[in-house]
């Protein structure tokens, strides 16, 4: 093992000087901006049409929507690869029925983003939705029964009513998405391997802090990571509180 010796501050410090932890924190923002704003939108409104009292089989729908987050991020990571797949893609077989070129998605810095986020898109929305939904079926029927008497649309009803009751429910559900996207690690790993991909465009913070802990054996640099992702997370989640926050009358 050597002779122990302690080096205070040294690991934080060459943090700041670290070209591939920086990138890494740009990309784990980069992909958390791509992923959680489609996805608390598409959420809300998913919940919106499942708490609609004209919609039939709930059940089955909640279910469905559910599955993704219990499947396999292998079978997830492999599923999106054959989609995002450079030659053999899906998505570019689409594009190019439609006569366009193909779009080299593996070897572009935003396309592997664009990749990692719809994977986790596909996989956090329809939980996020069963959440959100949780909210809606507590707000008070009354209330609805009352716009619509006094004239009020369906987009005022959502706009005025819904969108300020739910509030609590959204700011949870962007706080816990902050704290997952900037955990982002499996996705990552499983779509483009440890190395990152093309010009480290996937590499995010935790797959940088597992590199080192655990594939470098630098275990101290990794507990310097790890303590600056905590910093990281407690600063975006107070912002975003901040952010969120409303007195709801």
């Amino acid at each position: 093992m050597g002779e122990k010796k302690f080096v205070g501050l040294f690991y934080f410090q060459h943090l700041l000087q670290d070209s591939t932890f920086l990138l890494s924190i740009k990309n784990t923002l980069i992909i958390w901006v791509l992923s959680t704003i489609p996805m608390v939108v598409i959420a809300v409104i998913l919940a919106f049409l499942l708490n609609g009292a004209f919609l039939k089989g709930k059940n089955f729908f909640r279910t469905v929507y559910y599955l993704p987050n219990i499947t396999s991020t292998m079978a997830i990571a492999i599923v999106f690869a054959n989609i995002f797949g450079n030659k053999y893609g899906i998505l570019n077989f689409l594009i190019s029925r439609l006569g366009f070129d193909p779009v080299q998605w593996m070897s572009l810095t935003w396309g592997v983003h664009v990749a990692i986020a719809a994977i986790v898109i596909w996989r956090w929305t329809g939980y996020n939705a069963i959440i959100l939904l949780a909210g809606l079926q507590k707000i008070s029927s009354s209330l609805y029964e009352a716009a619509s008497l006094d004239g009020a649309s369906t987009f005022q009803i959502f706009r005025y009513i819904t969108v300020p009751l739910l509030n609590p429910v959204i700011q949870f559900v962007v706080i816990t998405s902050t704290i997952g996207g900037w955990q982002l690690f499996a996705e990552a790993q499983m779509l483009v391997g440890t190395a990152g991909g093309i010009g480290k465009s996937g590499m995010t913070v935790v797959l940088y802090l597992y590199n080192q802990a655990f594939g470098n054996r630098q275990f101290g640099y990794g507990s310097a990571i790890s303590w600056a992702l905590v910093v990281i997370i407690g600063f975006c989640s107070l912002i975003n509180w901040l952010l969120t926050r409303r007195e709801v009358d």
